[in-house]
């Protein structure tokens, strides 16, 4: 096999592990989703609907998009409506090329793999303009722009906080990332100095931001712009959309964990799951699977407080979005790319991080500790709070007589 085609083949194959696996994330998310918003919420339906888990339902809602009617305006501009939802699939797409999921498990291993997902990603946005200008609708419009200027804003601080790991880590590879961050948790560059500690979080909520996710989600808030961008869009074209917002999700989160918390590493151990290559090929084998495995699944744990966050607070008005960003979170990431180059120049005591990673395993002990011992409010049988409570009157209809059956 000539070099040309088998680089082609392996690029084949790649793309097709990626591409498969992203759909397969946006199907569990939406599994997960139903399941997080129902036991939040108190929603008695997806809690129990759909076979023993839920899986059926997120099947057949699957089943129904690709089968419904994909209906295009007869205002809109045939060409952008058509092609908006693609070109915000890829944009989410492309940034896993770069993702390591493991130790040399990545696609493409650049030297500048932090911006280059940063860059990608923010492509997205052109699909979504694209989407709303050719829906010939007002309201897409209106939820196009309001969306634009929400994710370019969020982008600043977003990079600016990408920004404070890469000054402690000197590089902005992230498999290089994934390799200065092994052994044990407290070696993790959440814990490095209190300035990446607040970067952390300061860029996963500006990357919550920048998902469309609630409290952030103006571009969809339905009691003032019907659905935003994608109000005229069904079916299959509607999926892709919010299959480019489940991918974007997982992405920003392989992010954090790369820069933040540790990669594929679990932080219990010493050593990493799999060395280098000059190990036996079982070992490195079983080791990489590993890796994966756990990089997937602290994914998903990201990917769940986004929406543990979207299913308990409400929504901010688009100026509150704007303000929180512009006023708030841009002077924060400032302030803290200035404080960890002045820590790093000072060379940063090692007495910090072990008070610190000790300090946040023991509160999130406690919270499942919380979690764990209060009891649940749901009742063994029967339903319970506004289930079973009887209907009000609110005057419309008048009251039964005394004495007489209804």
């Amino acid at each position: 096999m000539s070099p040309t085609l088998a680089g082609f083949l392996a690029a084949f194959i790649a793309g097709f592990v990626l591409i498969t696996f992203m759909l397969v994330s946006a199907i569990f998310a939406v599994w997960l989703e139903r399941k997080v918003a129902a036991r939040i919420q108190d929603r008695l339906g997806p809690t129990r609907v759909g076979g023993k888990f839920g899986w059926l339902q997120t099947l057949a809602d699957g089943l129904k998009l690709l089968f419904k009617e994909d209906l295009v305006p007869r205002d809109a501009d045939q060409v952008l409506f058509r092609i908006g939802p693609y070109i915000a699939l890829a944009g989410s797409f492309l940034a896993f090329i770069v993702l390591p999921f493991g130790n040399g498990v990545v696609p493409v291993d650049l030297n500048i793999a932090v911006f280059f997902m940063l860059a990608v990603m923010s492509t997205e946005i052109f699909g979504v303009i694209l989407g709303g200008y050719g829906s010939g609708s007002k309201w897409a419009v209106f939820g196009a722009m309001r969306e634009a200027a929400q994710i370019v804003s969020y982008e600043v601080p977003m990079a600016i906080c990408v920004l404070v790991p890469v000054i402690v880590a000197g590089t902005m590879s992230l498999s290089a990332f994934g390799h200065q961050q092994n052994g044990m948790f407290w070696n993790w560059f959440v814990f490095h100095d209190p300035f990446t500690f607040a970067a952390f979080w300061t860029y996963f909520t500006c990357a919550t931001a920048s998902c469309k996710r609630a409290p952030f989600d103006l571009a969809e808030a339905e009691s003032e712009l019907v659905a935003g961008f994608h109000t005229e869009y069904s079916g299959f074209r509607w999926l892709i959309f919010f299959m480019a917002e489940y991918g974007s999700m997982v992405a920003v989160s392989g992010i954090a964990i790369l820069l933040f918390l540790g990669g594929w590493h679990t932080g219990l151990l010493p050593r990493p799951w799999a060395g280098d290559l000059s190990e036996t090929f079982l070992g490195t084998f079983v080791g990489n699977v590993l890796n994966v495995l756990v990089f997937v699944m602290k994914c998903y744990l990201l990917v769940f407080v986004m929406m543990w966050v979207r299913w308990t607070l409400p929504r901010l008005r688009i100026d509150q979005v704007m303000m929180t960003c512009l006023k708030y979170f841009l002077p924060i990431s400032c302030f803290l790319l200035l404080g960890v180059s002045l820590w790093q120049a000072a060379l940063a005591p090692w007495w910090f991080k072990y008070p610190m990673a000790l300090g946040c395993v023991g509160l999130f002990v406690a919270m499942v500790v919380k979690i764990v011992l209060t009891p649940s409010t749901l009742p063994v049988a029967g339903l319970s709070g506004m289930w079973n409570a009887p209907a009000p009157n609110y005057g419309l209809l008048p009251s039964p007589l005394p004495g007489k059956r209804e």
